[in-house]
């Protein structure tokens, strides 16, 4: 539970280790690593904290659920170098990255509704043309028609990673399932929406790793659910950031610029 520590108490490792829930070597880690300002000591060597350096364990582990835990702690050291503008713009790219992730999101939203529009049939319209070519699936000629790109295209996705047609042992030719002409379709939509290869590479893999697109899009609402949580958790680290700014002595918040 967090305890308000009177101004200039003397504190232990222990202290802190209680008031965050860590254990005292926890805390001994943390200032080492430059989380925490270096503390005092007795003339026995042990350690003398004091509020602030509370708070400034408190701030690190409020921003650990926002930008994750390299992120604070470049931020964290920053501050305790006296770089606040390093600081600051840590914490702008890290916002920026999940600006990103959002539009990530709707990207995909907006491509699986492509895609249901694209392989939804009309009423009364016959089976598509050329949906299977080969035993098993379709071959590149067939699916970029289908597509309505160049083979040579479907060749780069394939180096991209972004789709894996298996070999026919035959005649070595490439053959297409059901998994890869939905990661091509995907693909396809993206491609068109702007994104870069290396940007849909992880979109596939997410595809892939939920089974299919009928799973994704139940997973969407969770997807939107971690971002939103990811938002407000940067809400509450800054709190804890400015807390701790606040309770540093004037003349220690200085960008590089000052130094």
């Amino acid at each position: 539970m967090r305890r308000n520590f009177p101004s200039g108490r003397k504190l232990r490792p222990v202290d802190l280790a209680r008031d965050s829930g860590l254990s005292t070597q926890a805390v001994r880690n943390y200032e080492e690593a430059g989380i925490l300002p270096a503390a005092d000591r007795t003339p026995h060597g042990y350690r003398v904290y004091t509020p602030l350096h509370a708070q400034a364990l408190r701030a690190f582990l409020a921003l650990v659920p926002g930008h994750g835990h390299q992120t604070a702690t470049s931020v964290m050291r920053a501050v305790n170098q006296d770089a606040v503008d390093e600081a600051f713009r840590l914490i702008d790219e890290s916002h920026a990255q999940l600006l990103d992730d959002r539009g990530t999101l709707k990207a995909v939203e907006n491509a699986l509704r492509e895609l249901e529009s694209t392989t939804a049939p009309e009423p009364g319209a016959g089976p598509e043309p050329a949906a299977v070519s080969g035993p098993g699936g379709t071959f590149i000629g067939p699916l970029a028609v289908r597509l309505g790109i160049r083979p040579a295209t479907l060749r780069k996705w394939e180096r991209a990673g972004l789709v894996r047609p298996r070999r026919d042992p035959r005649t070595g030719y490439r053959v297409y399932d059901e998994a890869d002409v939905r990661d091509a379709r995907l693909t396809h939509q993206l491609r068109r929406g702007g994104y870069l290869l290396e940007q849909i590479a992880p979109l596939i893999a997410q595809v892939r790793a939920a089974g299919g697109l009928e799973p994704l899009e139940a997973a969407l609402g969770d997807w939107h659910g971690r971002l939103s949580a990811r938002g407000r958790a940067m809400l509450t680290g800054a709190a804890e950031l400015e807390a701790y700014l606040r309770q540093r002595p004037r003349g220690q918040e200085r960008g590089p610029a000052a130094r």
